[in-house]
């Protein structure tokens, strides 16, 4: 049974839909890295080869593994980088259909919530082995991780507040929820 302590990144302040779109991470909160570290175990971390998950997983001192672009964000296609009012202007029922019954609507050119969970899965499966392991993700990928230990839709997944430097802790064998966006 390996426990996933699954960290969202640090924040990027990005105001429009940011996927696969390569942003930074804004690590300058010093006193909550330092926080996150003291209450993380002492795993080998993963990441996301996202900028934003490269850094904040280096900032965690803990030995790496390499890069896995399977634990990347959800990949928004042709709404990258734009509004969400922009794109709500444009086409009002497809964007409100993509968050309201999250499954298989895609945004143009980009992945479903079934092709994240899919993904996200598949790469959870294949890191499953060590008592622990800290995974440095993006908040759809950990959603769809808690969907899957919690047994619950997507629709209700998306309920769950996932901050930025918040760790969710979880099992697949058994499925169990040993926390949700905790904040050290």
């Amino acid at each position: 049974m390996t426990r996933f302590w699954l960290v969202r990144h640090g924040p990027t302040h990005a105001k429009t839909m940011i996927g696969w779109t390569d942003l930074p991470a804004d690590l300058s909160d010093t006193a909550a890295l330092a926080r996150l570290n003291a209450y993380l175990p002492q795993a080998p971390v993963i990441s996301s080869d996202l900028a934003r998950a490269v850094a904040t997983a280096d900032a965690l001192n803990r030995p790496r593994l390499p890069h896995d672009p399977a634990l990347r964000e959800i990949h928004f296609g042709q709404w990258e980088a734009r509004p969400f009012a922009e794109i709500e202007a444009e086409t009002p029922d497809h964007i409100r259909a993509f968050w309201d019954q999250p499954g298989d609507i895609r945004p143009p050119g980009g992945e479903s919530w079934t092709d994240l969970a899919t993904r996200t899965h598949a790469a959870l499966n294949r890191l499953k082995g060590p008592p622990d392991l800290i995974v440095v993700a993006h908040f759809g990928p950990i959603l769809a991780a808690l969907q899957r230990a919690a047994g619950i839709s997507p629709l209700q997944a998306f309920a769950h507040r996932i901050d930025n430097l918040s760790v969710t802790c979880l099992t697949f064998d058994p499925p169990k929820v040993h926390g949700i966006n905790h904040c050290p």
